[in-house]
């Protein structure tokens, strides 16, 4: 009788144990995706570093665009009669 007691103790611990660890592994598997794929994730990270590197390309470029036109700019305004 003692026994029974036990293994049923036992059972019922047993099962807590095993809905309380599921459970944890479960939130924890959302939390990581959350993580990985959300709203303010790794993966919008990596987009806005990527898109970050490409305007600073594009504003190295346009910098270098607009100097020339400025030289162009000042060349053409010398030939300009004087008032």
């Amino acid at each position: 009788m003692l026994r029974k007691i036990q293994e049923d103790i036992w059972l019922e611990y047993s099962s807590k144990t095993v809905l309380i660890t599921s459970l944890g592994i479960l939130l924890f598997g959302i939390y990581i995706g959350v993580l990985v794929y959300g709203k303010n994730s790794l993966t919008v990270l990596e987009k806005l570093k990527d898109k970050n590197h490409k305007l600073t390309i594009e504003k190295r470029q346009l910098k270098i665009k607009n100097q020339k036109l400025q030289i162009e700019f000042f060349e053409l305004k010398q030939l300009e009669p004087k008032e």
